[in-house]
Formats: C-alpha cells, sequence, structure tokens
C-alpha cells in the first residue's frame, strides 16, 4: 500500500520524543516511523514499566529505542540525550512531549506544595534541561545541520487563562510558551527551528485522571458537548500537527506558540458555560 508522506524529506531522519508512552507522545512516535523517522522515545525512570516501554519499541522493526528519563534530575536529562545521540548518531528532531498534570503529579509529592514544585520542575525545568541539553550536545559533536525543537505547553497558560486550572500547571505550561519564543529570537539566523504547540481538551489518560474521572457519567458527557465542535481532541490530531512541523513546510512558523484546541483557546469559558440550547 502506498503511504501518502507529508515530506519525503522526513525519511531517515531522526527524532527524541519524551513521554513516548503517552497518548500524544504514543501517536507521535507512531507517525513518525510511519513516515521514515528513527525515533528514540522516553518513559518515566521509575513511574512507568520497562517492560510496556520495550514492547512498544519492538513493534517498530528496529526504527525505535526506548530510554529511561527523570526530568527532575539533570543528570537523567544530560544521560539520556546523551545515550539518544548515540544510538543513531544525531538527533534532527527534538519534540518535548513528556510533563505531569493536575492529576498525574500526585505521584510525585504527598502535599500540595510538594506537588506544585514537582510540576514547575518537570514540566517546565525539564523542558528547559532536556532543550539545553540538546543544544549542547549537538554542538559538541559538530553539528550545524539545520534541526526542530518542538514544545507541546497547553491552551491553559499557554494561550490563555482557564478557571479553577491549577495554578502551577498553567504557570509550567506559560514558562514553556516563554522558552519556545526567548530560543526562536536566539535563532532566527541559523538552523534551529523552535516551535510550540498548546493542545485543548484531549483524550488521554491524563485528561481523564485530572478532570473526566472524577465526574459522574451526566456530567462528563455535558463537559465533552460544551467542548469546541462538542468533542474532545484526539491524540492523533495533535501528533499529525508535530508531523507538519518536523518537516521542511514549516519554516515560516519559526517562533510559533500554535493554539491547538479547536477553538478553546480563544473561548475559555466553555470550560464552564452551561449548554447551548437544542
Amino acid at each position: 500500500m502506498t503511504r501518502f508522506l507529508i515530506d519525503p524529506t522526513l525519511a531517515d531522519q531522526t527524532a527524541l520524543v519524551t513521554g513516548g508512552l503517552g497518548g500524544v507522545g504514543r501517536e507521535t512516535v507512531r507517525l513518525f516511523v510511519d513516515h521514515g523517522v528513527k525515533v528514540v522515545f522516553t518513559y518515566a525512570d521509575g513511574f512507568e514499566d520497562p517492560p510496556a516501554a520495550q514492547a512498544f519499541a519492538d513493534g517498530f522493526d528496529g526504527m525505535a529505542v526506548a530510554l529511561p528519563l527523570n526530568l527532575m534530575e539533570r543528570s537523567s536529562v544530560e544521560t539520556c540525550l546523551r545515550r539518544a545521540f548515540e544510538v543513531w548518531g544525531q538527533i534532527d528532531i527534538l519534540v518535548n512531549n513528556a510533563a505531569v498534570g493536575s492529576a498525574t503529579v500526585a505521584a510525585y509529592g504527598a502535599t500540595p506544595g510538594e506537588q506544585d514544585r514537582a510540576m514547575l520542575q518537570i514540566n517546565a525545568d525539564g523542558t528547559l534541561a532536556m532543550t539545553q541539553a540538546f543544544l549542547t550536545e549537538r554542538e559538541a559533536r559538530g553539528g550545524n545541520a539545520p534541526c526542530k525543537i518542538i514544545n507541546l505547553s497547553s491552551v491553559g497558560g499557554g494561550v490563555t487563562q482557564i478557571p479553577g486550572f491549577r495554578l502551577s500547571d498553567g504557570m509550567s505550561k506559560s514558562a514553556i510558551a516563554f522558552l519556545t519564543r526567548a530560543l526562536a529570537a536566539e535563532h532566527v539566523h541559523d538552523g534551529v527551528d523552535v516551535f510550540a504547540v498548546c493542545p485543548g481538551a484531549v483524550n488521554t489518560g491524563m485528561l481523564r485522571a485530572s478532570t473526566l474521572d472524577r465526574m459522574a457519567p451526566d456530567a462528563r458527557g455535558a463537559f465533552v458537548a460544551r467542548m469546541p465542535k462538542g468533542r474532545l481532541i484526539e491524540p492523533a490530531e495533535i501528533a499529525a500537527l508535530i508531523l507538519f512541523l518536523a518537516s521542511s513546510y514549516s519554516a515560516p512558523l519559526h517562533g510559533s506558540v500554535i493554539d491547538a484546541s479547536m477553538g478553546l483557546g480563544v473561548r475559555p469559558g466553555l470550560a464552564s458555560e452551561p449548554l447551548p440550547a437544542a
């Protein structure tokens, strides 16, 4: 069967996707491999199952490799980057996807204060550390070929404010949007392209844990009905946007912080507005 390739030049490129076992990360790995990109993906060291990560990698006939990563430890970040470069000899595309949300951060601290610190450390400082280590390792290896850095932020914090959104969550996503713009400004004249994607309500385990699973069935249905287009965004839709940004066609978008919320970013009150009349 002939596959449609968004950009044939993606074939034989290499990518590092953090958080490759989650919804968006998992779909991004699949889509990259479908387009000929060789992938290293990470899983949360100490929190996600190494055999499950290896089983996922084994399904790609040698095109994907799994590595552990702890975004709270700079030494882990640097080791992961070094090993990722050693796997394929280079990394052309960095996707900073790994993060914790309002519910999943509970595994990192017993108190709200501990959880808030972990949220900021993993989402904001972790993304910063990974990006800095990527650029440092690339430079140390004499790399000056074009590359892409694609950061995952969120509509809440990255684009707008949503009432009731955990403050540390929104702050961490706002930091990612700032990092994207600042880094893009520094690399406006070289081959490093930088972008941020700000998804809205994506149908992932993180959204289910933080929001949907805490609702009664009727309330859950009403919440989804209030979302733009009356549905959740699917992880594969965000992965397709990441694939486009990884392609050669995305150059004019350098420095963009992209609202990928299907309209929630321009109407954040949908999270609490009453349903429209039938």
